[in-house]
């Protein structure tokens, strides 16, 4: 088989070509040559070349199919009449899976240089992660579009808080009357995405209290749909979210502060949340390091923790859109999104709704296509039916972006 056909290295496994020369089975790992940040090369089949993929097709919750082939980077279910070469893989197939928070170019301390931030997209692509919605950074990706062999990305500009009010060197840090011209600005930078800080510790209160004034929010959120962008905001407690919801805002994330009161209300506006339940798996040791100064947030963010399941699974109950973030990029590594369909799962969730949250339906919420027609052929092999067994998806037998086998 041409280079064009099998690009980069094997790492294991075989490969065998059919008695008619054409059809090239793969039965185990390809990983393609490393490349330099910023290289635009192309990772779209072509000469002829075809990816037939096949065994069973999860191209939605329900819709389960045969095979489908990947020609010229796109998908399709009709067998390709005018291919010289057709390479296979088999096993149980998903859309690539969809982490919904992170952050890609930031760390614990602020932006990160552009190799790192190729390092943390690598990282999430080889989990399966093709997906990526930026929700907050101060890094200008916009370099990883013109990589075919890194992750997709849905930015949300930079973060938008309070003085003072938030991590440092993540947000701009505005006051009130500065908020809608600040989200107007980051409306117009994002891929239809602002992040909001909706709550934060006050330190004169000694707790978490919520960031921005009812009438400011609304006007914020107002703008910023105006400008065809929809609105997200970090919350981990209570008393900022019936404001942000009635004032029109499109998710929360984390939303640990839900309540009886308020799940009815996230429900009936059809307000997603994105849980990141494995950062909120932090919670406690967070509060252990703040008990003598903040006695009154760290018993909150316990009581937070301590609810977290239970939560989650009254918001599913409920109806309420749930999508899978990991929030990596701030205090936790890239490539978490498999713990945290798990912990979907440990919440109540059923499996292949765990599965959806991750992959069709967020997909559908992002307005990216999965298993379509004609979509960019972004998918992951596994050799079990990862509806059974979740942890399936922490093995992943090949993963294909932009039609090419990259791991």
């Amino acid at each position: 088989m041409s280079d064009e056909a099998a690009p980069g290295r094997r790492t294991g496994g075989t490969e065998t070509v059919d008695t008619d020369g054409r059809t090239t089975v793969v039965t185990g790992r390809v990983d393609t040559a490393p490349t330099t940040v910023g290289s635009a090369r192309s990772a779209v089949p072509t000469g002829g070349v075809a990816l037939h993929v096949k065994g069973r097709i999860l191209a939605g919750p329900e819709d389960v199919r045969d095979e489908l082939w990947v020609v010229g980077g796109r998908i399709t279910y009709d067998r390709p009449a005018t291919v010289r070469d057709v390479r296979t893989v088999t096993g149980w197939v998903l859309p690539g899976l969809v982490d919904a928070h992170c952050h890609v170019g930031l760390d614990p301390h602020g932006p990160v240089p552009a190799e790192i931030a190729e390092k943390q997209a690598l990282t999430d692509r080889d989990v399966g992660a093709l997906l990526l919605r930026d929700a907050g950074s101060p890094t200008d990706t916009r370099w990883v579009d013109d990589r075919a062999d890194l992750p997709k990305i849905i930015r949300a500009g930079r973060h938008i808080a309070r003085t003072r009010r938030y991590i440092r060197n993540y947000a701009h840090e505005i006051e009130p009357p500065e908020l809608v011209a600040y989200v107007a600005r980051e409306a117009r930078r994002g891929d239809g995405w602002v992040k909001l800080v909706g709550d934060w510790i006050d330190r004169g209160v000694g707790d978490l209290t919520a960031c921005w004034p009812r009438d400011v929010v609304e006007a914020a959120i107002a703008e910023a749909h105006r400008l065809g962008a929809r609105v997200t905001a970090h919350c981990f407690a209570e008393d900022s979210l019936r404001d942000l919801v009635e004032a029109g805002i499109d998710c929360i994330e984390h939303a640990t502060g839900l309540t009886e009161e308020t799940i009815p209300l996230f429900a009936e506006r059809g307000v997603a949340i994105v849980p990141t339940l494995i950062n909120i798996a932090t919670f406690p040791d967070l509060a252990r390091g703040a008990e003598s100064k903040f006695p009154r947030w760290s018993d909150h963010m316990r009581q937070l923790h301590e609810r977290r399941y239970a939560t989650v699974r009254a918001a599913y109950d409920a109806g309420i859109p749930i999508y899978t973030g990991t929030d990596a990029g701030g205090g936790l590594a890239h490539g978490l999104l498999v713990s945290e369909v798990i912990e979907l799962v440990r919440a109540g969730l059923p499996v292949v709704s765990a599965l959806n949250a991750a992959t069709w339906g967020a997909r559908d919420w992002l307005g990216r296509p999965a298993l379509d027609e004609g979509a960019p052929a972004d998918l992951v092999v596994y050799e079990e039916d990862p509806r059974v067994e979740v942890r399936t998806l922490a093995d992943p037998q090949h993963v294909v972006l932009n039609g090419r086998v990259v791991g």
